[in-house]
């Protein structure tokens, strides 16, 4: 009977020395590539979008390196993949364009999508030209999705879908999405009545984007809307009746990266030359605290990448890496506007500093709710561990 320990054990798993020349490669061509990206640009980060550079990315082969060769990617280690992520993340490189379709659509479709799904869309996804979208959450559901409402039913030539998801980012920029629809209406099966699916939305009807402005000005998030929306029968992803224990192997992809913690990174690289010539011994204290953390989570994700390499399930590890990388990137902002004692704005020339921190202290709040607030990682880790 395994313990608790055994159970969230992070096994130390440095990346293979023969990486350092792929990160030497990955960083000359961020440099010279970003060179006339402005600081508070490259400080959105993972959530800058720009099609042309993952379109750049991809034609060095650095999208969709895990994939199989067979259908197009190019058959690379999760480590592999891990630095080419974390050099980008760590320049603030504008990476949503191919995000989430190399982070989690890819893997997902190669695992359960069709052949010929698999053979029109992966290699998209390895030549950056693939934008996806995310359809999970929904109004009035809440943290719990499985309460979702819309609704796929079996139609004489496929499926039509009625409802709405919300909080879609880039759903009015993406060429497909991967949806969660309810497919079997007994309010008695919760979980087993859900199912995935792949929607092309340059091929179907009815599927509206509306962008939802945020606080900070962004327009990423939407609330989309499905009215009559017909997909042919193979838009079925696996098997019917399976989307959630498909959706949740999804999410420890999502959950486990390292942008669970570099989101706010190039804040931290600008903190450090900010105050490095005039320091006190407190503030170099109090850097330093903040260095040995982002190393401990670097060094808890690199586990999550050793075990996606050798084909483990990561989940109860990643929503670890999850809860306590949004406690980091979510306390950082506020040191950096307190060590620096300058006052965030989104305004003004030769004031780079405090135009990274202004975005950053406006986002960071909503970090909590990228792929589950801490709630929801709180109570996946408490059952996975036998407690709740």
């Amino acid at each position: 009977m395994s313990s608790v320990a055994d159970k969230i054990r992070f096994e130390p798993s440095p990346l293979p020395a023969e990486l350092d020349e792929l990160r030497r490669e990955v960083r000359a061509f961020l440099e010279e590539t970003l060179a006339d990206y402005p600081a508070a640009v490259r400080s959105h980060s993972w959530e800058a979008y720009d099609a042309e550079f993952s379109a750049r990315l991809g034609a060095r082969g650095w999208l969709g390196m895990t994939l199989p060769t067979e259908y197009g990617g190019h058959g690379r280690s999760a480590f592999e993949r891990y630095v080419v992520v974390e050099e980008c993340l760590v320049a603030g490189a504008p990476t949503a364009f191919h995000w989430v379709a190399d982070r989690q659509s890819g893997p997902l479709l190669v695992r359960y999508a069709n052949e010929a799904q698999k053979k029109r869309i992966i290699p998209q996804i390895a030549a950056g030209k693939a934008c996806f979208a995310i359809g999970m959450s929904e109004p009035n559901s809440g943290s719990d999705l499985a309460s979702l409402r819309t609704r796929a039913e079996r139609t004489a030539n496929g499926w039509l879908v009625n409802g709405t998801k919300i909080w879609t980012s880039n759903a009015h920029r993406a060429n497909y999405m991967i949806a969660l629809f309810r497919t079997d209406p007994d309010p008695n099966k919760k979980h087993a009545a859900l199912s995935q699916f792949l929607i092309d939305l340059s091929a179907v009807e009815g599927v509206t984007p509306r962008p939802i402005k945020n606080l900070a000005g962004g327009r990423n998030f939407n609330e989309v809307s499905f009215v009559d929306v017909e997909l042919p029968e193979d838009a079925l992803i696996g098997t019917e009746g399976q989307g959630w224990k498909q959706v949740t192997e999804e999410l420890a992809y999502e959950r486990s990266g390292p942008e669970r913690y570099l989101s706010c990174f190039f804040l931290l690289r600008k903190l450090i030359d900010a105050v490095r010539d005039k320091a006190s011994p407190a503030t170099m204290a109090r850097l330093g605290a903040q260095v040995a953390w982002a190393t401990t989570l670097r060094n808890m994700s690199l586990s999550i990448a050793a075990k996606l390499n050798a084909g483990e399930d990561p989940a109860l590890a990643a929503s670890v890496v999850k809860d306590l990388g949004c406690q980091f990137e979510q306390a950082l902002p506020g040191l950096a506007q307190e060590l620096c004692e300058l006052e965030p704005t989104l305004d003004g020339f030769g004031l780079e500093y405090q135009q990274v921190l202004g975005n950053l202290v406006q986002v960071a709040p909503s970090f909590s709710l990228r792929g589950g607030t801490p709630e929801i990682m709180r109570g996946i880790i408490a059952k996975g561990l036998g407690v709740r």
